[in-house]
């Protein structure tokens, strides 16, 4: 597209720069007559074609190529002279620039924070494998069905159904995201082959490869086996459904150690959750804050939880200090009776057990799951009770014989609502 001749601002304290790339002519060097009398532009002295048109000059091409400067003049007149953004040339888009401005506007909502920088590098992943597999160079508009096709093969050799849904649903988004910002005609057609492998491949998959849980045994050696804070993240895990990000992110406000009570909306979705501790896990939580490093920064002191080098725990990458310490416990325990065990199988875990306690409206508010149910709109609150009956089961299923046995009904007395 044309180029305006405007300024951009240049780094503190410099001068602007031109906005464009333009060709000055040397001195003495003789400006180029038009190639004939009516032709619409005029040799500027940037070495380029130009026309001002409303009041802005537009370049289109260097004194050379008057052709082809021509061209692209009459490509985008109409739109310069009605004060609109001419389109780009969406035929010629390639996968890598598909890819670059996808992921620019993924960022813009990360850095905003409506997506997790995990999700964004997810997306890149995609992105990157898309650029690989078809080349940078390939046209989008050239894509078709074979090509997705086989894309799909590549991919279904190396990775389970799970994996295999979530990538092709990206890289979907990222296609539709060129359909609905007019960077490509017409919408990308992937076949009937590119998509998520449907429910029944994926039940059949996790059938095969057995529940993903710990048993009441595996979870007491865990919690004997760990050291501090891993202890009172497990704790977490299995009295509250905690994963790895709730840990890594819980903030010291959110904890009501004298109540008992953690109120603390899900980092992955905001939603709304409030949990009931066990002691074992007050106390386990007391202790890991009596030997908390100091915050290597100021921002990370408001933490429950600080590594050894003074840094977070939750770190929105694959590279995540609660799963590296997980795995190692978990290798040293001989705890591998399937592939995908680790610290998010605590929280499958709690969710299995404590769905045995028949309240599942008090389940889903402790684990922070939104349900789409009518019922869940008109449901203003959950009791306490309920919440602590829910905690009490899990924990009676982990210690048999508990040292602090609940009251009537599941309550422990002295734990109530923070006033």
């Amino acid at each position: 597209m044309s180029e305006p001749h405007s300024m951009a601002p240049g780094s503190p304290g410099q001068p602007a720069q031109p906005a464009t790339t333009l060709h000055p002519s040397t001195p003495g060097r003789q400006k180029p007559a038009k190639p004939y009398p009516d032709f619409p532009l005029f040799a500027h002295a940037a070495g380029v074609w130009a026309k001002k048109i409303r009041g802005q000059l537009h370049y289109f091409g260097p004194w050379s190529d008057p052709e082809g400067a021509l061209q692209k003049y009459l490509e985008q007149k109409d739109a310069l002279h009605a004060g609109r953004k001419p389109r780009q040339d969406t035929q010629g888009l390639t996968i890598k620039e598909l890819a670059n401005a996808f992921l620019i506007a993924k960022a813009q909502t990360r850095d905003v924070g409506e997506i997790t920088p995990r999700s964004w590098q997810d997306y890149k992943d995609a992105c990157d494998l898309l650029v690989s597999h078809f080349g940078k160079g390939r046209q989008v508009a050239d894509l078709d069905p074979e090509d997705f096709a086989e894309l799909r093969k590549k991919m279904a050799k190396g990775w389970g159904p799970g994996t295999l849904g979530n990538v092709i649903n990206r890289m979907r988004v990222a296609f539709k995201f060129a359909s609905d910002n007019r960077l490509i005609d017409r919408p990308v057609c992937y076949g009937s082959s590119f998509k998520r492998p449907s429910r029944k491949t994926l039940r059949i998959d996790k059938a095969k490869k057995g529940p993903k849980l710990f048993t009441a045994d595996d979870s007491r050696r865990l919690i004997d086996a760990a050291g501090m804070p891993l202890k009172a993240m497990i704790l977490l895990g299995i009295n509250a459904g905690f994963g790895n990000a709730d840990c890594g992110t819980l903030p010291l406000s959110a904890v009501n150690l004298e109540t008992g009570w953690i109120d603390f909306p899900r980092p992955k979705t905001g939603i709304p959750r409030r949990c009931h501790l066990w002691p074992e896990t007050i106390q386990a939580i007391r202790d890991a804050l009596a030997i908390r490093p100091t915050p290597k920064k100021e921002e990370y002191a408001g933490l429950v939880f600080i590594t050894k080098y003074g840094q977070p725990w939750g770190k929105d990458t694959t590279d995540n200090p609660v799963t590296k310490e997980m795995k190692k416990l978990l290798n040293a325990l001989g705890i591998n009776g399937r592939k995908g065990l680790g610290f998010y199988t605590l929280r499958h875990t709690f969710r299995t057990v404590a769905d045995e306690s028949k309240d599942q409206p008090a389940v889903d508010y402790i684990m922070g799951h939104e349900v789409p149910h009518m019922s869940s709109i008109y449901r203003e609150t959950i009791a306490d009770a309920r919440l602590r009956a829910v905690a009490e089961h899990v924990r009676h299923w982990l210690f048999p014989n508990p040292k602090s046995p609940p009251t009537r009904d599941g309550i422990i007395e002295g734990a109530g609502r923070p006033e």
